[in-house]
């Protein structure tokens, strides 16, 4: 048996045949490692998924090629449904990422336990007595979910071929290992081979696959980045540990809108979806304070109206603070700066403390001008009626910009029963409304929020 030896990347998974320090194709330090890959398998060794000599393919025109639309598969998890594009595609492979504890596990094992269809869940982390536990706590509906506990590749495949699955789940790809790599699981030839090998199996037997990948320490899924490329879809789960909101992104797609997401909320029964977020992201108190404003914000295709709170007081130190959940601090301290110089606001004297509620973290800029209203609301102790919204960019000449899908945002604050929306005069250029509810108040400047608003 011929062995050869090479160095690969952590990082991105580039290969030498001698160490070096730094990575030629990423530049990273210290990311290479040795790995002893085998060039020649034996007979006994050499395991395909399917059975039978290998048929040879040859080109053919595309005006040749036959092919039957397969319906997707439709799951009960209506937010999964969604940012998967509108189902599960036959013979796809989805790699599903997040960091420790967010909920991937309990994500997949939802999914097996209550959809309709004969899943094979293989998990290379937990035995099947943990794993009956945590199913028994979300709720077993599908008696026909099948649990393996295996990490060589082979043996799983042997059990899909006796089993015949609609739908294959593995927990995760860095504990499965194939015997045609001489390395240990997780490391970057393990994950790259494997993962090649279940892509060749999802689109020859048209089973779909679902992989969840680690996290390193940067926040990308562990292993080459070429793992990214192999598989059809890529979701991201985001959230904090600390609140019990979870966000389901799409960062890649085959089949489907990248801009698609899903809400989950983390409960002692597992994840519950969260049809109507804005619901949950709006101010529970009755009484109007200052510093508390809503803004309506667009995350991946869905319009959400969520409160912004804001805390402007004395420093009571030399050094003034800064501190912001949720939303870019930088960006703050621009929004700042705009106010000082633009509308003859002050905060150079006082703290500054901004807080997303919900825990949940905002990249959308039409939340702007409901942080700067916020800001002067706090500094001036003035509140802002409950029945207002806002959606609008800040500019750093002072300028109220045009946001995108206007026509969705005011139609979602309206269903939400709010009577007035502040937004940029820009929008007004085209705009066709269903609902005439909501009383619009168009702006240009920054400088024009005082007058209006705390006259």
């Amino acid at each position: 048996m011929k062995e050869k030896v090479l160095f690969v990347c952590n990082n991105c998974g580039n290969q030498t045949t001698k160490w070096e320090g730094r990575c030629v194709n990423c530049q990273s330090w210290n990311s290479y490692e040795e790995q002893t890959i085998r060039k020649e398998t034996t007979k006994a060794e050499k395991k395909h998924w399917k059975e039978g000599p290998t048929i040879k393919k040859s080109a053919q025109p595309i005006a040749e090629i036959q092919y039957s639309k397969s319906p997707r598969l439709e799951v009960p998890d209506k937010e999964l449904q969604r940012t998967l594009g509108g189902g599960i595609v036959p013979g796809s492979i989805t790699l599903i990422g997040g960091d420790p504890g967010i909920g991937k596990s309990t994500l997949l094992l939802q999914l097996a336990v209550n959809s309709p269809y004969k899943i094979l869940y293989i998990s290379g982390e937990e035995s099947a007595q943990q794993i009956k536990m945590r199913a028994e706590r979300i709720g077993i509906k599908n008696h026909d979910c099948l649990i393996l506990t295996e990490t060589n590749l082979n043996t799983i495949f042997e059990s899909i071929k006796k089993e015949k699955p609609e739908l294959v789940i593995i927990d995760s790809i860095q504990t499965i290992s194939s015997s045609l790599v001489d390395s240990f699981p997780g490391s970057v030839t393990q994950v790259r081979e494997c993962t090649a090998e279940l892509q060749i199996f999802a689109k020859e037997s048209q089973i779909p696959v679902f992989l969840i990948g680690h996290i390193n320490k940067e926040g990308h899924i562990a292993g080459p980045k070429i793992l990214e490329h192999i598989v059809d879809t890529v979701l991201q789960f985001e959230g904090d540990r600390n609140h019990i909101y979870r966000i389901l992104r799409t960062k890649k797609n085959r089949f489907g809108s990248t801009d698609e997401l899903g809400i989950y909320a983390m409960e002692t029964t597992g994840l519950r979806e969260i049809a109507n977020p804005s619901e949950l992201l709006l101010s529970q108190s009755d009484e109007s304070l200052s510093g508390s404003v809503i803004a309506v914000t667009i995350e991946g295709m869905r319009p959400m109206l969520i409160e912004t709170q804001a805390l402007v007081s004395q420093a009571i130190y030399g050094t003034p603070q800064r501190s912001s959940t949720g939303f870019d601090l930088r960006r703050l301290s621009m929004l700042l700066a705009v106010l000082e110089k633009r509308a003859g606001l002050f905060f150079g004297q006082n703290d500054v403390f901004l807080n997303i509620a919900g825990g949940m973290k905002v990249h959308d800029t039409s939340i702007d001008l409901a942080i700067v209203v916020a800001l002067i609301s706090s500094l001036n102790n003035i509140p802002i009626d409950k029945d207002c919204c806002f959606a609008g960019e800040i500019g750093l000449t002072g300028e109220i910009r045009a946001v995108n899908r206007i026509e969705q945002r005011i139609e979602e604050a309206a269903k939400l029963g709010f009577k007035k929306i502040y937004i940029s005069k820009y929008n007004l250029k085209g705009l066709k409304l269903k609902n005439n509810n909501i009383e619009i108040f168009p702006l240009a400047k920054v400088d024009e929020l005082i007058p209006v608003l705390f006259a």
